[in-house]
């Protein structure tokens, strides 16, 4: 017992100090770039939670495609914002949509928020083994509704890729482009007048559109905002009437006014 002292419950710095490894499989040298997709954020203005994301997927200094949709309705008042590889977040979440519609048609009513929360918690958690390779990581940000209260109340969490979770007091971002973003949102937020969580509908939409554009210029990953290629972010709202898409129409509309 004196051995296994110094580490106390920490399981996985037990097994570092003995030089054991969790786990079997190690990344290849010959293995193929993994698809990354960047940049996705969330914040809070007047009417709720309004998420974006650009629409760049990127396998090493390759971009993939401009057209990926990282902001996914997992249901009618859950958001999920995708960050890192497509294809384990994707399946993430179709498998949230499954378990949040079983719940809802089996117990005739929907899962709770915090419920929600950990679901996608234990998914990241399940994921551990990719993680911890480096060939299937995802940090995502979530939005949901908190329907036990009186007025719902949109909420916004964001998790690293261990699957620990955290609540967003104003705002959250993840992927490559997420530094200069929360920069940015933080710079606004403290001294910004009026600050986003004041903003209108269209003022928000407006400052996530300029987001984008101040962190595809510093970050070559993000896609940004393009209006003569027509190219446009993922734009989604979440308030106390559910999920609200703001399209290329409305996003250029908003922009050049």
């Amino acid at each position: 017992m004196s051995e296994l002292s110094p580490i106390g419950g920490d399981f996985l710095s037990l097994l570092a100090a003995h030089q054991i490894s969790p786990i079997c499989g190690q990344k290849s040298q010959s293995a193929p770039v993994e698809t990354q997709a960047t940049t996705v954020f969330a914040f809070h203005f007047r009417d709720g939670v309004l998420m974006a994301g650009d629409r760049r997927a990127t396998a090493g200094n390759i971009i993939v495609t401009d057209h990926v949709e990282k902001i996914i309705e997992v249901d009618a008042c859950s958001l999920l914002a995708i960050a890192g590889v497509p294809a384990m977040a994707f399946e993430m979440a179709r498998v949230l949509q499954s378990s949040f519609e079983h719940y809802r048609r089996s117990q005739l009513q929907p899962l709770s928020l915090p419920a929600k929360v950990r679901a996608l918690a234990r998914l990241l958690r399940e994921n551990l083994p990719l993680t911890m390779q480096g060939v299937g990581i995802v940090a995502p940000l979530f939005a949901g509704l908190d329907q036990a209260m009186k007025q719902p109340v949109a909420q916004i969490y964001f998790y690293d890729p261990l699957g620990a979770q955290f609540q967003a007091v104003g705002f959250a971002a993840s992927g490559s482009g997420a530094q200069t973003i929360r920069s940015v949102l933080s710079f606004q937020e403290r001294f910004g007048n009026p600050k986003p969580s004041e903003f209108d509908l269209r003022e928000a939409v407006r400052f996530a559109l300029r987001l984008l554009i101040v962190a595809s210029e510093f970050d070559s990953a993000t896609g940004g905002v393009n209006q003569d290629t027509n190219s446009f972010a993922t734009l989604k709202t979440l308030d106390s009437q559910g999920v609200q898409d703001i399209d290329a129409a409305q996003q250029s509309e908003i922009l050049m006014s």
